[in-house]
C-alpha cells in the first residue's frame, strides 16, 4: 500500500530561475510531547479537511535478518486487514463510510502504519487504527492473501531488467551490511512465515520505546494527548534502543556483471552519500541535481546514447547516490557520465550555474509538502534518521546557503570509488572504461 513514506524528490532537468529565495521561518504550530516513553509530534493545520496520522516503528531491517527479511512488512500488512473489533468485512464498510484510508509500508530504516481521515470522523478512524494495531486477528486467510500479493510482486520484479538491476545492486552494495535484509523480503523468506510468527513479531513491536506517532491536521494538541494516553499510552514501554547504523564504505571502484540477454545493458554506478543528518547533505543534494542535469544534457540530448540517463541520491540513514543508464554502447555512455563527475571534482563551478538553484528547490519543496500526509512523513523522516524533526524546518535555509565551493568539496569527498553493477552482456563492457575515472 502506498502512502506518505515515499520520500523521493522529483528532479527536473532545467532549474527554475529565482534569484532571491524567501526561506520560511520555523512553524510555530508544531509541538511534541511524551506519553509513557512514546514520542508524539503534532502539527496543526487550521482549515484542513483531513487529519493524517503515522504510527512509526524504529529500526527497520536492523530488527530482521536475511532469514526472516520481510517479516515486519508482512506483519503490518496483515495486521491492518482485520481486528477483534473490526473484522475484515466490517472494517471495509467503515473505511468506505467514513472516507478513511489505512495502509502500511516498510523501509530499510523504519516501518509505519498510516491513516488519513476526514476531520469529522477522526475519532472513529483513530479507534479503528488503534484496534488494528493492538488487537489484530492475523486470520490465516488474511495472511495468505497479503503474502500472495507480495510474492506476485516479487515474481513480477524478477522479470523486469530494471528490477533485476536493483536486486543485483542491493546484493552487491549491501553485502555484510544490515541493509542486506530486504524490507520487502524474498520469495524464500515470505513463503515460510506463518500467522503465529507474524502475531508474535507484531506483539513485540508494540512497545512505546520503539514507536513514534506523528499527527498533522486541524485538531488540537489536548485532544491528541488524550487519545494517545488512553490508547497507545497504555502499551508497555519496553527497552528498545535505536542503535546508529554504520555508513556504507566503498574502499575501491568495482564492476560486477550479471549476464542476461537483453537489447541494451542496464547499469548503475553507486557511491556513498551523506544522510539527511549530515551537514554535507545540502551540498550533495545540489551536486547531484547538477550532475543529473548535465548527464541528461550530454548523454541524451548531445549524443543520443540513452533515453533516460539519471543521477539520484537516496534518503537512507546509511546513504548512497548513483548514476544510471541503459545503453547499447555502455562504454561510451559511462565515459561521458564519468567525465561529468570529473568536471564537478576538478574545480568549483561558475556562479552562473547556480542561478535558479535555490528557487528550483523552493518550488519542489512546496509541491512535495502540499498534503498533511506528506508533512507527517517529512517530520517522521527527520525525527527518525535526520537528527530530529526540527531539522526539517531548515532544509531551504541549508540549500540556500550552498556555494560552488561546497558543491566541489562534496563532489571530491563522495563521488569516488564508484561501484558499478551491470545487467546485460559482459562482452559489451570494457571494465577499464568503468574503472579508469572512478577513483
Amino acid at each position: 500500500m502506498k502512502f506518505f513514506l515515499t520520500f523521493s524528490f522529483v528532479l527536473t532537468f532545467v532549474f527554475a530561475v529565482h534569484p532571491q529565495v524567501s526561506v520560511p521561518a520555523a512553524d510555530a504550530t508544531i509541538t511534541d510531547f511524551d506519553v509513557n516513553g512514546l514520542k508524539v509530534i503534532f502539527k496543526r493545520r487550521t482549515s484542513s479537511p483531513t487529519v493524517s496520522v503515522g504510527v512509526f516503528f524504529r529500526g527497520g531491517v536492523r530488527n530482521e535478518t536475511v532469514d526472516n527479511a520481510g517479516i515486519e512488512s508482512l506483519a503490518l500488512d496483515a495486521a491492518t486487514e482485520s481486528s477483534k473489533k473490526y473484522p475484515r468485512e466490517v472494517l471495509r464498510k467503515e473505511l468506505a463510510r467514513t472516507g478513511t484510508v489505512i495502509g502500511s509500508a516498510s523501509t530499510y530504516d523504519y516501518s509505519a502504519v498510516s491513516m488519513v481521515s476526514t476531520s469529522e470522523h477522526f475519532a472513529h478512524s483513530w479507534d479503528m487504527l488503534v484496534d488494528l494495531l493492538t488487537s489484530p486477528t492475523f486470520a490465516p486467510e488474511d495472511v495468505q492473501r497479503e503474502k500472495n500479493v507480495k510474492l506476485a510482486a516479487l515474481n513480477d520484479e524478477s522479470a523486469s531488467p530494471d528490477s533485476a538491476l536493483d536486486e543485483f545492486e542491493n546484493k552487491i552494495i549491501f553485502a555484510g551490511h544490515p541493509y542486506a535484509a530486504d524490507p520487502n523480503g524474498t520469495v524464500e523468506t515470505l513463503t515460510k512465515l506463518t500467522p503465529e510468527a507474524l502475531r508474535t513479531y507484531e506483539k513485540n513491536m508494540m512497545q512505546t520505546s520503539r514507536m513514534l506517532i506523528v499527527v498533522v491536521g486541524d485538531t488540537n494538541v489536548d485532544d491528541i494527548k488524550q487519545l494517545v494516553t488512553s490508547t497507545f499510552g497504555k502499551l508497555p514501554k519496553g527497552d528498545y534502543k535505536d542503535t546508529r547504523i554504520a555508513a556504507l564504505q566503498f574502499a575501491q571502484p568495482t564492476v560486477d556483471i550479471e549476464q542476461r540477454t537483453l537489447p541494451t545493458n542496464y547499469i548503475k554506478g553507486v557511491f556513498s552519500a551523506p544522510s539527511i543528518s549530515d551537514p554535507d547533505y545540502y551540498a550533495m543534494r545540489v551536486a547531484i541535481s547538477l550532475l543529473q542535469r548535465n548527464v541528461y544534457q550530454e548523454v541524451r540530448l548531445a549524443r543520443n546514447l540513452s533515453y533516460a540517463p539519471n543521477a539520484t541520491m537516496d534518503v537512507h540513514a546509511a546513504n548512497n547516490a548513483e548514476i544510471y543508464v541503459t545503453a547499447v554502447d555502455a562504454n561510451q555512455a559511462i565515459a561521458v557520465m564519468l567525465n561529468e563527475i570529473a568536471k564537478l571534482r576538478k574545480a568549483p563551478i561558475d556562479q552562473d550555474e547556480f542561478v535558479g538553484v535555490p528557487g528550483y528547490f523552493l518550488t519542489t519543496y512546496y509541491v512535495d509538502e502540499e498534503t498533511n500526509a506528506a508533512q507527517a512523513g517529512d517530520l517522521a523522516k527527520y525525527e527518525l534518521i535526520g537528527g530530529g524533526w526540527r531539522n526539517s524546518l531548515t532544509f531551504l535555509t541549508g540549500i540556500a546557503n550552498v556555494t560552488p565551493q561546497d558543491v566541489y568539496n562534496a563532489s571530491v569527498k563522495y563521488m569516488k570509488n564508484i561501484r558499478f553493477v551491470v545487467v546485460g552482456d559482459p562482452k559489451a563492457i570494457d571494465k577499464t572504461v568503468f574503472l579508469g575515472s572512478a577513483h
